[in-house]
């Protein structure tokens, strides 16, 4: 049997729990938009049905969902090159959900690190969702046939999960019909750290506002984190190899190169020798200055709720064109009679 070759697409998601992130915008957002002029078709989607994993209060997810789509559209991924969506209006991603969940193995999925870390000691009392997400994040992405996955260190795991169900399915059915993803993982802040904890990841959980910036904050409070984010007393050193024990300084100069798109040597090579009252300035600057704009452009979009709500309705449209013949031969596949 000859090796199909697929068109390559692009497809990757971000849940609408609340509170978009720098951690979101530049661990993801901004290598979206990148992937978007890269000449690859690109999916991005809002994963509304990964969110209920956890109980959401219905009013705030309808809220979240609109404003990560704000988020996407502020930061520069264009309904007119990219399709947005929300995974709740394309169904073929919950029904090719429930043919992998028959496909991966308890094995697999128990094996998950992000379940344990999310569940804790209390595995008997969250939702079977929870547990059984990544099968419907393999059906998320494969619904496309998406060959390139931009994600954060933190799902490289499920990536290789997706991989792992793709293979296994077409061993399973002697076909070659779903491609085995690639993950795409670069850049010099992939996983933004707490600035007030260098070794713990920004997270919008974190009871500490001051944790994190929000990409609805505005201009006076981003500088105003930034001035007050956890450092130690020693200055900066001139390679990258001294930040090694050093987690606050390290955030701080990943957070500066990727806004600046600059490697971090070269950063370094700029600010090195400095002490952090000097620096923190010239990163304020720079955050600032990237940042504001995206947080004024969300206000306005999210002024305007029916637009969003319009964006994505046609992006379903879109994507059904994609996702419905593929689910059609999946069930053609698995022998449903159709």
């Amino acid at each position: 049997m000859t090796t199909p070759t697929f068109t390559p697409r692009v497809f990757s998601g971000i849940q609408p729990s609340g509170g978009l992130t720098l951690g979101n915008y530049l661990g993801a957002i901004k290598r979206f938009v990148q992937m978007q002029d890269a000449g690859m078709p690109t999916v991005y989607c809002m994963v509304d049905l990964h969110a209920i994993t956890v109980w959401q209060d219905p009013s705030d997810l309808q809220h979240n969902t609109r404003e990560l789509a704000a988020g996407f559209i502020a930061s520069g991924i264009s309904p007119e090159k990219s399709i947005l969506i929300n995974q709740s209006q394309v169904p073929e991603h919950a029904q090719l959900g429930w043919i992998f969940s028959c496909v991966a193995r308890m094995g697999w999925m128990q094996r998950m690190t992000q379940f344990k870390d999310k569940a804790g000691k209390n595995t008997q009392n969250v939702s079977l969702g929870l547990f059984g997400y990544p099968a419907l994040m393999a059906a998320d992405i494969l619904v496309y046939h998406a060959t390139h996955v931009p994600v954060g260190e933190d799902q490289k795991q499920h990536l290789e999960l997706t991989r792992d169900i793709a293979t296994k399915f077409n061993h399973d059915y002697g076909v070659d019909f779903f491609p085995i993803t690639e993950p795409v993982i670069e850049g010099a802040a992939t996983r933004v750290m707490s600035l007030r904890d260098g070794s713990k990841k920004m997270s919008k959980s974190d009871p500490s506002d001051a944790s994190r910036i929000n990409m609805t904050d505005d201009a006076d409070t981003i500088a105003k984190k930034i001035r007050k984010a956890k450092t130690d007393p020693d200055a900066l050193p001139s390679e990258a190899a001294g930040l090694s024990e050093r987690p606050e300084a390290r955030n701080l100069i990943n957070i500066y190169a990727a806004l600046s798109e600059q490697p971090v040597d070269d950063v370094l090579r700029e600010v090195g020798g400095q002490q952090f009252g000097a620096f923190k300035p010239l990163l304020a600057e720079l955050a600032v200055s990237k940042l504001s704009p995206i947080s004024s452009e969300m206000a306005r979009l999210m002024a305007d709720p029916a637009e969003i709500d319009r964006i994505l309705a046609r992006g379903a449209r879109q994507a059904r064109e994609i996702t419905v013949p593929i689910l059609e031969k999946t069930y053609e596949i698995v022998g449903m009679v159709r």
